[in-house]
């Protein structure tokens, strides 16, 4: 007799309230065994973040449950007291959100919120407490944990952010954790890290996972079974390898094929059209709009979800069971970079954020390890140049820098070859501050919550353009159609909208200026893939028709290839390597670069990310030399001593290793 599973999810139905509410999460049934994982795919708006919640019986303001059993280990949440429910959350079922800084509180350290979590959840005394706390941080990677507990959140990166939110849901050791994007913002070498952690993690203590994640990479390496969601309801279901070698459903192949993968190079082409707002769904499938094989009865009659061999279903009249053959990108023509004068020049950048006394701040002198060391770059009209590396290398200050929001303490960014950007972003001309505008990587922090999208649009438009209300209206309109969303936005709040929907209208506000230089800040992180697609593609027209030349910082270094001109590898401040996109992924020469590239997940379950040292040093010697020599697997003792100087590796590719051939004689 087989035993009853771990968690059980019946016919759910999660709707708006109100006699005449509209589904949000449609039907939906599922199973999870004890020790077994799930992922979750699918669309911004598809109901995704609203089902996990529901499996801890948590409805989101204005949304009811309206039909359907939660059964948790025997017990129907929905059914269930609130003292039972409390026994339940936290301890036996975790939460890991999808952004930890609105998760975290910004006045509490980090060590003081994890121990709430144990004080509720645990036996355990003070001190007990307190070395617990140094262990969970110190497994999910985080350098010093005993001095990072005493942090603020505002202090850690959001990498960091987010390994700190993942402690505190392992803290009381659930026997099911909800995973809700877990490596969001997360650079490829810690995702690689939390990842193989949670799968060390199941395979100690036999927890269950929910993770959803728009990162099919994360999935195939993370859950054995995966379901694909759209428009509220389950399409597909199926072991994770199979489905993701022979998706069935229409949606899942095209989802799938909107992945930039290093193997192919260029950008994919998103999925046309949108899905249904809620409430608007045809009646027969709900894909079929969008669907290029779709049929009358398709139109006429919603499909069932049905077995369509042992362990799979599909929601499809005509399932494709044929394996996925991927497709070759839309090409695009790189930019030339060498025949205009940059637009950006950044010459010998010093950033520190640590304090300094008045001979320092006079002197403009260095004080302790600086967030950003030297570094020269530049940036061409048209151009979109590529920042990478992992959490805490640098990459937002540089843009934070140019932005005005953070002073550099040493060096020159110029803009137009005549501004010097040495000056807070309060006291900038307004010609350059709507030339220069930067995208946040967290819309919430970067959203007003009190606006409607319409008055977030507005603002741009009404600082920097003389516009009749007529104008503003179609301007906001064709703002909304470039990150494909409707009017129907132009009235909601942010708390209305999803995560992924709050990113595009961040982006849709960054574009209303129409700047000269747009400055990405993780700006794909929280999309979809199909999404992110359409948005590179318009990331890419832009650099083209206006000569917006853009610098993008992202951990996703298939979305980088595919989009940049060129990439610069940053690791602790410093540049370790400058080159060609193209060159620089498929040729790296750099140790760190060849860890990141190494570290890249693939939606493919044949895939395996290298294995590379983790975010802490493997040599914990302080080196005057190459920053990285601590985790290099091919030091030698001279890398702890001497900087290394910039050497040729290929046609305008240059690297900094002493290890590179003919790079000793150099120095």
């Amino acid at each position: 007799m087989n035993a009853a599973p771990l968690l059980a999810v019946e016919h759910l139905t999660i709707a708006t309230a109100g006699p005449h509410g509209v589904p949000i999460v449609d039907d939906v049934s599922l199973q999870l065994d004890a020790g077994a994982t799930l992922g979750i795919a699918g669309e911004s708006g598809c109901g995704k973040s609203t089902l996990l919640l529901a499996i801890m019986s948590i409805t989101r303001t204005g949304l009811v449950h309206r039909a359907g059993i939660c059964r948790f280990d025997g017990l129907s949440l929905f059914d269930a007291t609130e003292r039972e429910l409390e026994r339940i959350r936290g301890s036996r079922i975790a939460l890991i959100p999808q952004n930890a800084g609105t998760a975290l509180t910004p006045t509490i350290r980090v060590g003081d919120q994890i121990d709430e979590s144990l004080k509720l959840h645990t036996d355990l005394d003070r001190k007990q407490r307190q070395q617990r706390i140094v262990e969970l941080l110190d497994a999910v990677h985080l350098p010093t944990p005993a001095t990072l507990a005493r942090r603020f959140p505002h202090e850690l990166s959001g990498g960091q952010l987010q390994r700190v939110a993942i402690a505190m849901a392992l803290a009381a050791e659930p026997v099911l954790l909800l995973l809700d994007e877990p490596t969001t913002g997360l650079d490829v070498t810690t995702q690689l890290g939390i990842l193989d952690l949670l799968v060390e993690l199941r395979r100690r203590t036999g927890v269950a996972m929910v993770c959803v994640s728009h990162d099919l990479g994360v999935i195939a390496r993370l859950s054995d079974r995966m379901m694909v969601m759209y428009a509220g309801q389950s399409v597909e279901e199926a072991p994770t390898s199979s489905l993701l070698r022979r998706p069935a459903h229409p949606y899942a192949r095209s989802l799938i094929a909107s992945i930039p993968r290093l193997s192919v190079g260029a950008i994919p082409a998103a999925i046309p059209g949108r899905p249904p707002a809620p409430g608007s769904a045809p009646a027969g499938c709900r894909f079929a709009p969008r669907c290029t094989k779709a049929a009358a009865i398709c139109i006429a009659a919603a499909p069932p979800l049905s077995e369509i061999e042992p362990g799979a279903r599909a929601a499809c009249h005509f399932p494709d069971t044929a394996p996925l053959i991927w497709p070759a990108a839309e090409g695009h023509s790189k930019h030339e970079s060498a025949s205009s004068k940059p637009l950006l020049a950044i010459d010998d950048l010093v950033v520190s954020y640590a304090r300094h006394g008045l001979i320092e701040r006079t002197m403009r002198r260095p004080t302790g390890a600086n967030a950003v060391d030297h570094v020269e770059l530049s940036l061409h009209p048209g151009e979109i140049l590529g920042l990478v590396g992992e959490s805490g290398s640098g990459k937002s200050t540089i843009l934070r820098a140019i932005a005005g929001l953070w002073p550099a303490l040493d060096g020159e960014i110029r803009f137009a070859g005549k501004y010097d950007l040495d000056r807070p972003a309060a006291t900038r001309e307004r010609s350059v501050l709507r030339a220069i505008q930067l995208v946040f990587q967290n819309p919430d922090a970067s959203l007003n919550p009190r606006h409607t999208v319409r008055e977030i649009l507005a603002q741009p438009l009404r600082l920097y353009f003389n516009l009749s209300r007529a104008a503003m209206a179609d301007r906001m309109s064709s703002l909304l159609r470039d990150v494909r969303l409707d009017d129907g936005y132009l009235d909601r709040y942010p708390a209305q909208l999803s995560g992924g929907e709050r990113q595009r209208i961040a982006i849709a506000r960054a574009y209303a200026a129409e700047p000269d230089i747009l400055l990405c800040d993780e700006i794909t992180s929280a999309l979809d893939v199909s999404v992110q697609a359409s948005i590179l593609h318009l990331l890419r027209d832009l650099s083209g028709s206006r000569g917006t030349a853009c610098i993008l910082v992202s951990h996703d270094l298939a979305v980088v290839q595919a989009l940049a001109d060129r990439i610069a590898v940053l690791y602790r401040g410093r540049l370790v390597e400058l080159g060609p996109a193209k060159g620089v992924c498929a040729a790296p020469a750099h140790p760190y670069t060849q860890a990141l590239i190494a570290a890249v997940l693939e939606p493919d379950p044949d895939h395996d990310a290298g294995r590379v040292p983790a975010p802490r040093e493997r040599d914990d010697r302080v080196s005057a030399g190459c920053p990285y020599a601590g985790r290099c697997s091919i030091r030698i003792e001279r890398c702890f001593e001497e900087m290394p100087h910039w050497h040729d590796v290929a046609t305008g590719q240059m690297a900094r290793c002493i290890m590179l051939p003919g790079a000793v004689g150099a120095l």
